[in-house]
């Protein structure tokens, strides 16, 4: 069985785990970003201040490796309009990194296209609805549907999808898609590219934004639909549990976050900075951080139904939506529909 972002196996964790090494990394250039999307867990950025100069960027990512990172994550912010992106990708592939990008496509011109191709770029396009008025209201930005689909179409011309060049399109699940979604799963799975779907992280935007929540039972439903479509249709196998569709996220055994300014992080949810790495080393930070360690000792440490699930062994539930919602990051995940139905067989 494979695991977060279907790559890693079980035992390449467990032996990464017990080794104290990384198999990815994800990092932001920068927090610069030309959309607003109403579900971020950036908070707003026009201008940012303190960022990690290419030098700092390029140095972390060698600790990185150090470590045993093969593979490279690039959030946001909107890495496409990052400067100096292409010297980033070449420096990653100069050290021989699997280079993951997600990205609105607002900088995805046919140029740029063609370097991501010539690197194998894993590229995850972010595509929230095929209907353009709701892509433009999620993403805060009128326009936003055509700069995806600009996009898409210059990756297309430079040969994605194929067998060496991945592409998948990140959707959040909200209210305004829910309906659209299974058609929009098959539409992908036809068109050779990865879906990536996920529940919404409660932090930043989203939390303002109340109107994107679905609660458990439609994620449930909605899981257990696109589960039946990848069998009945596609011959892929898999059990509903959020909060990736198809997959699973242990991210906290083998990755961390760095973000634009040095903070290192446990991931995107998990917003507690363990240091910063203008002060100490990427491995020192990891080593010594009780966070991440209580994080890979999860079977120990998680709390409430998580830790009686019957899935403890290969779940551990969004230990960011637990953090965001409770404050605490080992405390049962609140919006699996699994905690939920535990809470409602015990309350009747």
């Amino acid at each position: 069985m494979q695991l977060y972002n279907l790559e890693f196996t079980e035992q390449e964790i467990k032996e990464a785990v017990a080794a104290g090494r990384l198999l990815s990394m994800e990092i932001e250039f920068s927090r610069l970003c030309n959309f607003r999307c109403s579900y971020c867990y950036v908070p707003e950025k026009r201008e940012c201040t303190g960022e990690l100069s290419r030098d700092e960027i390029k140095d972390v990512l060698l600790q990185a490796k150090e470590l045993g990172a093969r593979k490279i994550i690039i959030l946001g912010g909107e890495p496409s309009i990052y400067p100096h992106l292409a010297e980033m990708i070449h420096f990653l592939s100069e050290h021989e990194f699997e280079i993951e990008m997600f990205t609105n496509g607002t900088g995805v011109t046919p140029e740029l296209a063609e370097i991501l191709a010539d690197a194998q770029v894993r590229v995850v396009l972010k595509l929230n609805s095929r209907n353009r008025e709701i892509q433009d209201q999620l993403a805060g930005r009128t326009g936003a549907f055509d700069i995806i689909q600009n996009a898409f179409a210059n990756l297309k011309e430079a040969g994605y999808p194929s067998q060496d060049l991945f592409l998948a399109l990140s959707t959040i699940i909200c209210q305004q898609n829910i309906g659209e979604l299974p058609e929009m799963w098959q539409w992908l799975r036809d068109e050779g590219i990865e879906p990536y779907f996920e529940v919404i992280t409660p932090q930043e935007n989203a939390v303002e934004n109340s109107w994107l929540s679905v609660d458990a039972e439609e994620l449930k439903t909605l899981f257990s639909q696109l589960s039946e479509i990848d069998k009945e249709k596609y011959g892929r196998h898999w059990e509903p549990q959020p909060p990736l569709v198809g997959n699973k996220c242990m991210r906290h055994q083998v990755s961390c976050l760095v973000t634009a300014t040095g903070d290192v992080m446990p991931c995107v949810g998990v917003t507690i900075p363990l240091d910063n790495v203008r002060n100490n080393r990427l491995a020192h930070i990891l080593k010594n951080s009780e966070v991440i360690n209580n994080l890979k000792n999860y079977r120990e440490m998680i709390k409430g139904e998580c830790r009686d699930c019957v899935k403890a062994e290969e779940c551990y539930g969004c230990r960011g939506a637990a953090y965001q919602l409770t404050g605490d990051y080992l405390a049962s995940d609140p919006t699996c529909w699994r905690n939920a139905d535990l809470k409602k067989n015990c309350s009747v």
